[in-house]
């Protein structure tokens, strides 16, 4: 199983800040929640590599 790799699975994915401070990212899929908490400048980091990625993917498509 890899980044390439189909899955029939529907998933949840929520986005937010929590109380504390981080920013969330909340998947919930088939019964099974995860939870994660990345403090801002981590989430920044996120966001450029899916940023990078949507770049990529439109290159592929091109």
């Amino acid at each position: 199983m890899g980044i390439n790799t189909e899955r029939d699975i529907q998933a949840n994915l929520q986005i937010g800040p929590t109380d504390q401070g981080m920013v969330r990212l909340f998947i919930e899929a088939d019964g099974l929640e995860v939870p994660m908490d990345f403090d801002p400048e981590e989430a920044e980091e996120i966001a450029d590599e899916i940023r990078a990625a949507a770049q990529a993917a439109r290159a592929v498509k091109g």
